[in-house]
This record gives C-alpha cells, structure tokens and sequence, in this order.
C-alpha cells in the first residue's frame, strides 16, 4: 500500500513543507547564479521517468550556456571547461538538485527511488529493465546515491536500483534520506568527469 498511495502522498506533503522553508535560500541562488554568470537560473533536461516517459527535469543551472545539454558529465573530458564558479560549489554540495522538488510536487518524481537517467543514456535504461527500475516513479535520491553515487558503474548502479524497487517502504525511504543527507554534508561520492555516471 505504502508504495502506492501512501509514498505520494508522503513525497507531496515533504516536498511543500521543505520547498516552503527553503524558499529564502531558493531566491537568493537564484540571484546568485544571475550574478555569475549568463543565462537562466534553472537548466531543464530530459530524463527518463515511470514506465519510460521522458519528462523534463529541473536543476539550478551549474554550467554555461555553451556546454552541452544532452551529454552525460561522465562523457566531457574536461567538464570544468564548462562549470560556473557557482555551479562547482552548487554541484558539490547537491545544491543544484533543489529545483526537483517542483517535480515531485508535479509528480514526475518521489524523494526516493532510482535516479532519473538521462533520454538517451540507453546503457543505463536497458540495464534497469532487468530489474524493473523504470517502472517507479524516479526520485531526488535513492539506494545507489548513499552506495557509491557517481563512483558506481552503471552494472551494480542498476542492481541497487532494483533492490530498492524489490523493497519499497516507509521506513527504507527514511533511512535512504538520512543516509542521503549524511552523504550530501560530506560530499561522498561526487565525481565529475569521465568516471561520472549521470
């Protein structure tokens, strides 16, 4: 049951309390990213969400307007050619993934499940269909974020996330979001580059 009805609406009412209290620290990113660079605040893209339906996702923009939309980090040989002195500190503290709790209060995403791929990130998708992790509603963090996050390939990313699929509960997605929080204030796991797997 909790996977169902329960998890949306749990996702939904988080998602409004926390977006409500952050909202100061959301205008003032915002008008930082305008001051340091040109172009929007926020960077859409589309990603993969339940059952293989691209949606677009919300990020604050981290890089410039000339690097590349639609190519994994892990593909840019040097993706520092291309990430604002605001977007590093943004990225490195996960910070640039705020704007994703507008799509969970849409209800493209949960707060926890397997982390949107991008559309054409074929690998990846083709590797959660054996563990029927495309067919849940994508999520802000999950299982393979508090294992390894960007330093897992995409084989065993793939098996979390059909782990977490095999197991959806209440008290699996309190422990993933501590554990997410935990791993976000210490920066575990951030890579950027070619061993970057999203």
């Amino acid at each position: 049951m909790y996977k169902t009805i329960f998890k949306r609406i749990f996702d939904l009412l988080i998602s409004l309390i926390v977006f409500i209290f952050i909202l100061p620290i959301f205008i003032l990113i915002i008008l930082i990213i305008k001051i340091d660079s040109k172009g929007p605040a926020f960077f859409m893209q589309k990603r993969i969400g339940k059952d293989k339906i691209t949606f677009n996702i919300l990020k604050f923009r981290s890089m410039r307007m000339d690097a590349p939309k639609d190519s994994p980090t892990h593909l840019l040989k040097d993706p520092n050619l291309y990430i604002t002195k605001v977007g590093n500190f943004l990225r490195r503290s996960s910070l640039d993934e705020l704007p994703q709790l507008i799509n969970i209060i849409k209800g493209d995403m949960s707060i926890v499940g397997p982390r949107p791929a991008l559309w054409n990130q074929y690998d990846l998708i083709k590797e959660r269909d054996k563990y029927n992790a495309n067919n849940v509603r994508p999520g802000l963090t999950g299982l393979a974020q508090i294992k390894g996050r960007d330093e897992l390939s995409i084989e065993i990313k793939s098996k979390y996330d059909g782990e977490y699929v095999k197991d959806i509960t209440f008290i699996n997605d309190i422990k993933i979001i501590v554990k997410t929080f935990l791993k976000v204030i210490s920066s575990d796991g951030v890579k950027e580059g070619e061993s970057n797997n999203e």
